[in-house]
């Protein structure tokens, strides 16, 4: 059995999946998916922190000093 995979069958295996999932779930895993992919590539970077702490003050901490 050949594993060599042409365009008749990937475009059967693409009306399955639409079938099985449905456009809108799937658009919505592959916004999930490439969101996930950005934050993995990032954290590989690691220059930036997702959130800088003394960007934002402590919740209930005022920076008054009476």
């Amino acid at each position: 059995m050949p594993s060599n995979f042409g365009a008749p069958e990937l475009i059967i295996i693409l009306i399955v999946v639409l079938l099985v999932f449905g456009v809108g779930r799937l658009s919505r895993i592959g916004g999930e998916m490439g969101s996930a992919i950005r934050e993995f590539r990032r954290g590989l970077q690691g220059d930036e922190p997702a959130e800088k702490p003394e960007d934002k003050p402590a919740e209930g901490h005022t920076d008054d000093k009476a």
